[in-house]
């Protein structure tokens, strides 16, 4: 059986390597030996953002609120996933929550901005 941090440790490094597609295999196994670890599910959910696969990464992204609601960064990936699925009206609550959190985030605003702008046109 696979050790846990090994994976983690394997997936991020694949992560911050840029092989994000790669990175996702042994993350998806932490996650699956560990499914209450935040930092595995953030980890994943990164990994499958940058993979295009922004369904998947929503789901990981709100696996993490639900265990550690202010969690600024899960919350700003989660609307950026959804804003990624067209669903701009989903992702404005997680960026102003995110915003809310940390006001002094630029980028935190500068998405939920958009996301209120894209919703309103719908």
């Amino acid at each position: 059986m696979d050790d846990v941090y090994d994976l983690f440790r394997r997936g991020t490094e694949l992560l911050e390597a840029g092989h994000n597609h790669q990175a996702t295999i042994p993350l998806s196994r932490a996650r699956d030996l560990a499914p209450d670890k935040t930092s595995i599910r953030e980890a994943l959910g990164r990994a499958l953002f940058h993979a295009a696969r922004y369904e998947q990464a929503a789901t990981e992204f709100e696996a993490v609120i639900d265990r550690a609601p202010t969690n600024d960064y899960a919350l700003f990936c989660l609307g950026r996933s959804l804003q990624m699925l067209g669903r701009h009206a989903e992702a404005r609550k997680p960026l102003a929550l995110a915003a809310c959190l940390q006001p002094g985030r630029r980028d935190y605003s500068f998405y939920r901005d958009r996301a209120r702008a894209r919703a309103a046109e719908a």
